[in-house]
């Protein structure tokens, strides 16, 4: 069954070839982690200022956690807004 829907799409090819598989799984994670940080964030009420302030940094350290292009996400940082949040 053919489909026009870019996601299907890369999952399909990344099922054949093993690099493209560990790099779309590797985007996913970091689309799932933005969105983890954002919505978890925003259901406590808190505006990215307010969770920078709370864990010791800035608002654009916050933004770019929460950006799903961002690979940089490191324990400690995610274990800080954890204890935050």
């Amino acid at each position: 069954m053919k489909t026009k829907n870019a996601i299907e799409i890369l999952k399909l090819r990344a099922e054949k070839k093993a690099s493209l598989k560990i790099a779309y799984e590797e985007e996913h994670l970091n689309f799932q982690i933005a969105c983890l940080i954002r919505d978890t964030r925003e259901k406590a009420g808190f505006t990215q200022s307010r969770l920078a302030t709370l864990i010791g940094t800035k608002q654009s350290v916050i933004s770019r956690l929460e950006d799903a292009d961002y690979e940089g996400h490191s324990l400690g940082m995610l274990q800080k807004i954890a204890r935050a949040l």
